[in-house]
């Protein structure tokens, strides 16, 4: 009883205001998260006024592998720092070293493996990933030189995940912050002084990438709780087995994610070449669209990661009150950064995509048909990564394994494939929003039904005495 009530008294998660933490957790996963999405966003921008159109579209055929690189890095990562911070808790550094050893050579030995198969099948994939005859050159070059870095992205990504879980989240989110701006610099001095097109923006991104690994690299030989060596980079099948575990969920969520863009950008190219704007207007709007929504979607994802400290250790302290007070909060934060962002999408499309590039009037009138339409429902699509984050959370993995699948795999895979047959190049456009709709609905009801657990779960907890 005096233990628990010492800590009570000294662990911060336990006992200061719920709105402080959200903000101390969620802003520097925000940030970091944001970041991340700029790599994209950036090359996006440089790409479309000194390459142009074509240039867009091939990044958005590229898309794909980006995603899987977050993939594997969430695997490593974030499978990783759980085990590594379990079995600290549990005072076993011996375990936990290695498992923040295993984490690492994770990253790397996958990030490499990653990089030769694209080497050796980089042209099928690219046309598997919807490339057309006019924007395959531009994805064979961009995607070979930025094949390069995955080995470091992954690193860069799933080390970032142990940074934080060894106390340091400011630093990591500067690893990120500092290839970033790198990133930017050299997309202005390549494509603009050195005149590199494509090539510039891929390598800029390569370099980036580079120097955010070195940084992590470096702070990982400097651990604050234990001390990393060589050998605990010893490969063992039985780490990697519970690394996988733990990080299944998130890299189930990227790679569904993947599977929907690629099964959209053929869509685009099939449906588009049968329409009035052709294969390639389609293409190279959706991946400004789908980067501008990943955008948003940073913030929010940002929010549910700030969010998942704080529920986690509530709920296993039986502070049901504070969990419900976090999750709402979270809630709260990101519908009125989705209303801001549905506002924008609807009122300034136009706007928004000119920003990445001049095109044609026909260019222009998709762009801003496919914005509205496709990103309507932007005002409730906080809810699903929320609510799948707080089952997750709570211990739940199933639960927030199912969430994290219902909008990509389990609606909006099927309804890309049937409402197109039906409508055209419209039915593309249509699948989104039916799909946010029906995800809304269900999160909201599996939300509203733990909500009710939790509610009366409270008094058996003793809560309300403590």
């Amino acid at each position: 009883m005096a233990t628990q009530m010492m800590k009570q008294q000294t662990n911060p998660l336990e006992t200061k205001p719920v709105g402080r933490l959200l903000a101390e957790f969620a802003i520097p996963s925000i940030i970091a998260m944001l970041v991340s999405a700029l790599y994209n966003i950036v090359d996006q921008f440089f790409i479309g006024h000194y390459v142009g159109m074509l240039g867009n579209a091939a990044t958005n055929v590229a898309f794909p592998l980006t995603i899987s690189c977050t993939a594997i890095a969430l695997l490593c990562g974030i499978g990783g720092a759980a085990n590594f911070n379990l079995n600290m808790g549990r005072g076993n550094e011996t375990k936990a070293v290695r498992y923040a050893g295993n984490a690492i050579n994770m990253c790397f030995i996958i990030g490499i493996l990653l990089c030769i198969v694209t080497k050796i099948f980089l042209k099928p994939m690219m046309v598997m990933f919807g490339a057309t005859d006019q924007t395959l050159t531009y994805s064979l070059i961009y995607t070979g030189i930025t094949s390069l870095g995955f080995p470091f992205l992954i690193f860069t990504t799933g080390g970032s995940n142990l940074v934080r879980a060894d106390g340091s989240p400011r630093f990591s989110m500067l690893c990120t912050l500092v290839g970033a701006l790198i990133n930017t610099c050299l997309d202005a001095l390549f494509m603009t002084v050195f005149h590199m097109g494509i090539k510039g923006a891929a390598w800029a991104t390569v370099i980036g990438q580079v120097v955010s690994a070195v940084l992590v690299a470096l702070y990982l030989t400097r651990f604050k709780t234990v001390r990393l060596q060589l050998k605990h980079l010893q490969p063992k099948a039985s780490y990697w087995g519970n690394i996988a575990r733990l990080g299944m969920s998130p890299c189930i969520n990227q790679l569904a994610m993947m599977v929907v863009q690629v099964v959209l950008n053929n869509v685009l190219t099939f449906y588009g070449a049968q329409s009035e704007y052709g294969s390639d207007i389609p293409l190279a709007c959706a991946g400004i669209i789908s980067k501008v929504g990943m955008l948003f979607f940073s913030i929010v994802i940002g929010i549910s990661q700030g969010m998942q400290p704080i529920v986690s250790f509530n709920y296993g302290a039986q502070k049901y009150k504070r969990v419900l007070e976090a999750v709402w909060k979270s809630i709260a934060c990101a519908t009125a950064i989705s209303i801001v962002a549905f506002l924008c999408f609807q009122i300034f499309p136009r706007q928004i995509i000119s920003i990445f590039g001049e095109g044609s009037e026909e260019y222009f009138q998709f762009a801003e048909r496919y914005f509205r339409i496709y990103m309507f429902f932007t005002f409730i699509n906080q809810f699903q990564p929320v609510v799948a984050n707080m089952f997750t959370s709570i211990g739940k993995a199933a639960a927030g394994a199912f969430m994290s699948l219902t909008r990509q795999i389990l609606f909006l895979l099927p309804l890309l494939v049937l409402l197109p047959k039906m409508f055209g190049l419209d039915g593309a456009m249509f699948a989104a929003p039916v799909a946010d709709l029906v995800a809304f609905i269900i999160a909201f009801s599996m939300l509203l039904k733990e909500t009710h657990r939790l509610r009366r779960e409270t008094p058996q907890a003793g809560e309300e005495s403590a």
